[in-house]
């Protein structure tokens, strides 16, 4: 063949521009080529260069078949096209299994039981982690992520628990609601999670977060008084949380930051304005951590959704519409299009240079899903 007439390392970065579907297919030619593709180098310079390219998601879909899980990839949606496959179940050592994250290449999932395991959907390799502290009848989410600098894996867990607090005031005494959050974390590898204390914060929104810069960066209430937000960051190398500072315009309690994503690598706040959130705002942060380098980039203002899926909407909700109920932002595509989902049932691409809207569909598409962004890789957790 004239491809082993060529250097390695031609071979490995001509492979390593590949879509990861066909860079599957590729380990089909030959028994030289099967193990090149597996080797960690080029593992690694294949998901270094799918991280620059628009960003792939999982769909995954319980109903009416549990375990549906499908890749959606962009790479060549310059030609209108997503390429979709359909993943066959894991063999887990349990059932009725939930997308929690995606991080480079891999998924953190968790059973009924919250038994927490970590896979990769494409070479199906998968391990469990070590028990995760349970705390009955509260609400607590997860977040997986990677720190670059010691390259570790890290799972965390903060569980929101209303404290009431008895104040007395002269004759009159009063309970008020104590807003704290318990920490936990797992460095993957460890025999066991750490309690890293409690912070003065309710997380919201808990789906729309954003890992910019090794940090984790959440939407939070310092208390059920106000509906105005803070936006919390968590560096996976110190392990300590930070106020992150958002423009003056979106600090108020009518006009504040909703949602969050990353675009072009770039920390991102979505923000609905007008009476029903009829108007929609992307501001990014152009210089991170700088407060003035917050710019607003793009705006929206038609209700985010395609005639049918508006016409459909109005037809379930009455005449009042809200977007910051049905609608949430996923990314910006490099074609400057923005994607979103709706109601956890469509996804839907906007157009900005023409105003337009279309739904995004694909073969097998699941009626109800929950969506990650994933970047699709051969990635494990010893590369």
């Amino acid at each position: 063949m004239m491809m082993d007439r060529l250097p390695r390392e031609v071979i490995v970065n001509l492979l390593s521009m590949l879509p990861l579907t066909a860079l599957l297919n590729s380990k089909l030619v030959c028994r030289a080529w099967r193990t090149l593709i597996q080797d960690p180098f080029l593992i690694s310079k294949h998901l270094d260069k799918a991280a620059g390219n628009d960003p792939s998601f999982i769909l995954e879909s319980n109903w009416p078949v549990p375990d549906q899980r499908h890749f959606i990839d962009f790479f060549d949606h310059g030609e209108g096209e997503v390429v979709s496959k359909k993943f066959h179940p894991i063999n887990f050592p349990t059932t009725a299994m939930s997308l929690i994250d995606s991080c480079n290449g891999l998924l953190c999932m968790h059973d009924s039981s919250r038994r927490v395991f970590v896979c990769n959907p494409f070479t199906r390799l998968y391990t469990e982690l070590p028990e995760l502290v349970k705390y009955p009848s509260v609400l607590g989410h997860l977040s997986f992520g990677f720190n670059q600098t010691t390259k570790q894996y890290k799972v965390i867990q903060i569980v929101f628990r209303r404290q009431l607090r008895r104040v007395d005031s002269g004759t009159i005494s009063t309970s008020i609601s104590s807003t704290q959050s318990e920490v936990q974390i797992l460095t993957v590898g460890s025999p066991c999670w750490r309690n890293l204390g409690t912070i003065p914060y309710r997380f919201i929104h808990s789906k729309s977060k954003a890992l910019v810069h090794g940090r984790f960066h959440w939407l939070t209430r310092p208390n059920n008084n106000t509906t105005a937000t803070l936006l919390i960051s968590f560096d996976l190398e110190t392990e300590q949380f930070h106020e992150v500072h958002m423009p003056d315009s979106c600090c108020n309690s009518d006009e504040y930051f909703r949602q969050l994503m990353v675009v072009r690598g770039c920390l991102s706040a979505i923000v609905f304005r007008g009476d029903y959130g009829e108007r929609v705002e992307i501001w990014i942060m152009k210089e991170y951590g700088v407060k003035e380098s917050w710019i607003k980039e793009i705006r929206i203002g038609a209700y985010c959704l395609p005639p049918t899926l508006l016409q459909q909407e109005i037809l379930d909700s009455g005449s009042v519409l809200r977007p910051t109920i049905f609608v949430r932002f996923l990314c910006v595509l490099k074609s400057g299009e923005i994607l979103s989902v709706y109601k956890s049932k469509a996804l839907v691409v906007y157009d900005p240079r023409q105003g337009t809207f279309r739904e995004l569909t694909f073969p097998e598409m699941p009626d109800r899903f929950k969506i990650v962004v994933h970047v699709g890789s051969l990635n494990w957790l010893h590369n």
